[in-house]
């Protein structure tokens, strides 16, 4: 029964940590989880690590979305 719980446990920690925003993008700023507000312009959305969660783990995009891991940080746009 223990090896029962540590495959699952082993299953849910290598789901959480598939998606490539969450483990390559670094740390998610305040400005990344705050939706905007009524009259901004929505938040860009890093292309690459969209398209690296499509081919290489497609249930990876909604781990990305929900720790707001995919959307680039406030002040990128601008630098380029």
């Amino acid at each position: 029964m223990k090896k029962f719980f540590n495959v699952i446990a082993f299953g849910a920690a290598l789901f959480c940590l598939t998606s490539c925003a969450t483990v390559f993008g670094g740390k998610v700023g305040t400005c990344q989880r705050t939706p905007p507000a009524p009259g901004q312009a929505m938040r860009k959305v890093r292309t690459g690590a969209l398209i690296a969660d499509i081919f290489l783990f497609p249930p990876g995009i909604f781990i990305d979305f929900m720790t707001c891991a995919i959307f680039k940080p406030c002040g990128e746009d601008e630098k380029k």
